[in-house]
């Protein structure tokens, strides 16, 4: 399913179907401390009702089911979803997956103490989202928008990763990341009051097989490129690999976290 969005890379369409395979293997990358933050602050945890939109392979549900609460997750790509389920049901897990644009999702009132929103918040058209996100949630329940990106002005690997990606698709927005508050539009804060936010560098490890995958899977590369762009950039990206990396290493990231409350 082809996504087009003027906000982002220009208008250039993506497909997150056509990364999925990638998503499911290489985009579970989140280290420990980045689910402390989150439990830290008393949420996803015990037995919480909890929706994770924008959920792509069920990453946060996953990750997070060990610590009692009851997941659902939801996706615009049908091919995320499946990988999602898959993945799940390899793990004996109990996570409700559903395929379905957020902006069009009819759970009833009420429905969750906590929404997950992580590496997807700017996708969405915040004036829909805004108060069905506070329909869905209890009196005083909570949005937590997540983000975890590379830094690539401080790591030269992510640096000249990030070059080459350009180099194929000049107008991908997702270069020249900086560690920032999570931004958080009028339209949220209309239904939702900010209680807390961080940021915090860490070192997430890679071999080159695992942070090549991982730039495939972003939406610059496996999401846009056509199949000849995308053989190509592989090849050149190998060769990089090869040049300027070791077998592993450490690729220096932020992560973000903002916690709303429900008016």
């Amino acid at each position: 399913m082809d996504i087009t969005d003027k906000r982002i890379d220009g208008g250039k369409p993506f497909d997150w179907g056509r990364t999925s395979a990638d998503y499911a293997r290489y985009r579970d990358i989140y280290p420990d401390e980045f689910y402390d933050a989150v439990t830290s602050r008393g949420l996803c945890t015990d037995g919480q009702r909890v929706l994770d939109v924008g959920t792509g392979t069920g990453v946060l549900p996953r990750n997070m089911y060990r610590f009692g609460a009851k997941w659902t997750g939801a996706d615009i790509s049908e091919e995320q979803i499946a990988q999602a389920k898959r993945l799940a049901q390899e793990g004996g897990m109990d996570i409700d997956f559903v395929a379905c644009p957020t902006e069009k999702l009819g759970f009833p009132d009420q429905s969750f103490d906590v929404i997950t929103a992580c590496q997807c918040f700017w996708y969405f058209d915040h004036k829909i989202t805004s108060p069905l996100f506070s329909r869905m949630l209890v009196k005083g329940g909570r949005l937590l928008v997540l983000y975890m990106a590379w830094l690539p002005f401080e790591d030269a690997i992510a640096g000249e990763s990030e070059k080459l990606v350009l180099g194929y698709n000049p107008d991908w927005t997702g270069a020249g990341e900086t560690m920032h508050p999570i931004f958080l539009p009028d339209e949220v804060k209309e239904y939702f009051e900010p209680v807390y936010s961080a940021e915090k560098k860490l070192m997430v490890r890679f071999t080159k097989e695992s942070w090549h995958g991982r730039m495939r899977a972003c939406r610059g590369v496996g999401a846009s490129l056509s199949g000849e762009q995308l053989a190509a950039w592989e090849a050149d990206h190998r060769a990089l690999l090869d040049r300027i990396a070791p077998d592993e290493f450490d690729i220096l990231h932020y992560m973000a976290i903002a916690e709303l409350k429900k008016r």
